[in-house]
């Protein structure tokens, strides 16, 4: 896998049509894998005024719901789709739910982890929010605990952005 660019793979947005990851070659990419009935939910705001605050300077914000930690994403996609619009205005692109961990774990989740693997080595999300950071060059820059916010990660942002 560590030969293959994330640009080679796709995902499924939440509307349900295949979206290929080359769309967003050349740009700054904040992936997240998100939950509706999460502690760190309220980050979707955060994420958001990144988004409006950096996407004309290049920033993607992409979000993935995960059902996987705590059941904390039990809807359906239309339901992930109408919450994150109406509760927190979402505008950035979110995509269709997947496993990040596991036998089904989406192959983007299976790149991230194997590009830049978490505390002492290990390749495991821990849980909903955690983020990773990739360059305009689509080499991941950084991953980022669910604790971190997003507004904690902005001189990041705006580093990859300035490369």
């Amino acid at each position: 896998m560590s030969d293959a660019s994330i640009y080679d793979l796709s995902a499924r947005a939440i509307t349900g049509e295949p979206v290929p990851l080359e769309i967003f070659r050349g740009k700054v990419l904040l992936m997240v894998n998100v939950a509706s009935q999460c502690g760190f939910t309220p980050q979707y705001a955060g994420l958001e005024a990144l988004y409006r605050k950096h996407r004309e300077a290049g920033l993607e914000v992409l979000g993935f719901p995960c059902n996987q930690f705590g059941a904390q994403e039990p809807g359906g996609d239309p339901d992930i789709a109408q919450f994150c619009e109406t509760r927190f205005g979402v505008s950035f692109p979110m995509f269709a739910k997947i496993e990040v961990n596991g036998a089904n774990t989406h192959p983007l989740y299976a790149w991230l982890k194997s590009a830049q693997p978490g505390l002492l080595g290990t390749e495991a999300i821990k849980w909903n929010f955690t983020k990773f950071l990739v360059g305009r060059d689509g080499k991941v820059i950084g991953r980022y605990a669910s604790t971190t916010t997003p507004e904690a990660m902005e001189a990041d942002i705006v580093a990859a952005l300035a490369r």
